[in-house]
């Protein structure tokens, strides 16, 4: 009998190692390149080697620290108070028909805003300090958060559900071994993207009143045209985000182990 070719991979990713890196490698040796023999002007774009001479400057004076530790800071605490509460309204809108009945329209109504508008609102409500930039970022990770949840509850196979209560289970148990779990890929993915908006929301609030952090940085940087710092400051949010993404991959693999 001839023997039958497993056909039920269900379109499952694989993991490919190094592809992610040799792109990287590929795009800054052609700018390096460009740059070198002249079809890129330096008016254009720096030297990638410029730029990591710029990282490497930073480091040693320890102005990276200066500016990295502020914008964690802000970033950290603005993306926690955003992402919980917008959790916890995402799970009551996915439970409640009363709560989505009030919540949903009003969530509709702020998603659209553009945050950065409201940076002058928040600096007169807040004060220019810290609190305007953590009330901006907190506010910008917490409408996609309630809309990634709400919707991953809404998604959760009600046949699980069902049968929880055919077996008698209480509500809170349901929640916690059938709803939660079953949402949880669904929230981990709109936290990637609440997260990169945070990143966006930080360096648009360092650009207001702030003497230290990214966006002060690449402000300044910007100001006075000086490209390599520029460049520099870009390159620090770029691996800021992938540090973010790699992390919620991280979390994913760890807490989602029980997908096949």
């Amino acid at each position: 009998m001839a023997q039958v070719r497993f056909r039920g991979g269900g379109f499952a990713p694989s993991p490919i190692r190094g592809i992610g890196i040799l792109v990287f490698v590929l795009l800054i040796g052609l700018a390096e390149w460009g740059t070198r023999v002249g079809v890129i002007t330096p008016l254009t774009l720096p030297r990638p080697s410029d730029v990591f001479s710029t990282l490497v400057g930073l480091y040693r004076s320890g102005l990276l620290a200066e500016h990295m530790i502020p914008s964690l800071t802000r970033l950290l605490v603005g993306s926690v108070l955003g992402v919980s509460l917008g959790v916890s309204v995402g799970i009551l809108i996915g439970l409640s028909s009363w709560v989505r009945a009030g919540v949903v329209p009003l969530v509709a109504a702020l998603f659209p805003i553009p945050k950065i508008a409201l940076l002058p609102l928040f600096v007169i409500w807040f004060g220019i300090d810290e609190g305007s930039k953590y009330a901006l970022i907190a506010f910008g990770t917490f409408t996609p958060t309630v809309v990634a949840t709400y919707g991953a509850v809404d998604n959760v196979d009600r046949t699980w559900v069902r049968m929880a209560q055919s077996f008698d289970h209480g509500w809170w148990s349901i929640v916690r071994s059938v709803i939660l779990p079953g949402a949880l890929p669904g929230i981990l993915s709109g936290l990637r993207i609440s997260l990169a908006i945070g990143i966006i929301l930080l360096v648009a609030a360092e650009m207001l009143g702030a003497e230290y952090g990214i966006g002060a940085y690449i402000l300044e940087a910007g100001s006075l045209y000086d490209l390599e710092r520029l460049f520099a400051g870009v390159v620090i949010l770029s691996a800021l985000g992938v540090t973010v993404s790699f992390a919620i991959g991280r979390l994913e693999r760890r807490l989602l182990k029980w997908r096949i």
